[in-house]
């Protein structure tokens, strides 16, 4: 990241100062004062400069291209990603041999390290908006086999008439499983319990 330090008489003439050298808009950095203006005795006695220290804000997706860049060399991978914006959301199709040690028992490895880049990238850039990771097309893959687990379920419920509690799922797949069902007036759905063992129950609604 680039970052300069610059002096005014005041706060704002440092980071105006510091927008010069750097050559960004003020809303591309991030400020530190590090020393507050003083006017001294009659304004001229011991009056000092304020100092700032002004820090470019890196690009989200080039934060986390870098960011997983390195995770992934750490690993020892090979890998090539792909980015691609959706509904707000900054996406991260990652390919590559070996991956299944990034996607972990029904996704949870994967899972934390999205959460990982999500914390990393909006601290280091102050960019709000979320970033989603996939490997070799697996979310994809899993959604559809929960969206058809959902339904298997439903139908469950509906035929024996007793609410089917589902395993313990994290809250990205759970959505999945609301979603899937929210259409059918036949059905119920909703949360319980505490994480990680927060799970969806199905009931059929009595009428």
């Amino acid at each position: 990241m680039r970052s300069v330090e610059a002096k005014g008489r005041t706060i704002d003439e440092a980071i105006s100062n510091a927008l010069t050298l750097l050559g960004v808009p003020r809303e591309r950095v991030a400020i530190e004062i590090l020393e507050e203006p003083s006017r001294g005795i009659f304004g001229m006695l011991g009056a000092r400069e304020g100092r700032i220290r002004a820090t470019v804000k890196e690009n989200k997706e080039e934060f986390v291209h870098d960011f997983l860049g390195r995770v992934f060399k750490a690993m020892d991978l090979e890998v090539k990603m792909h980015s691609r914006t959706e509904n707000g959301c900054i996406c991260f199709d990652i390919e590559g041999p070996n991956l299944g040690v990034l996607i972990g028992r029904r996704g949870q490895t994967l899972d934390a390290l999205q959460y990982i880049v999500n914390l990393a990238a909006g601290k280091a850039t102050g960019e709000g908006g979320r970033i989603t990771l996939d490997v070799e097309g697996y979310r994809k893959r899993r959604n559809e086999a929960l969206v058809r687990l959902a339904k298997r379920m439903a139908e469950k419920a509906k035929r024996t008439g007793q609410r089917v509690v589902m395993e313990p799922m994290g809250a990205g797949e759970r959505r999945v499983i609301h979603l899937a069902l929210q259409n059918d007036p036949d059905v119920s759905t909703r949360s319980e319990g505490n994480e990680p063992y927060r799970r969806v129950i199905i009931s059929a609604v009595r009428r």
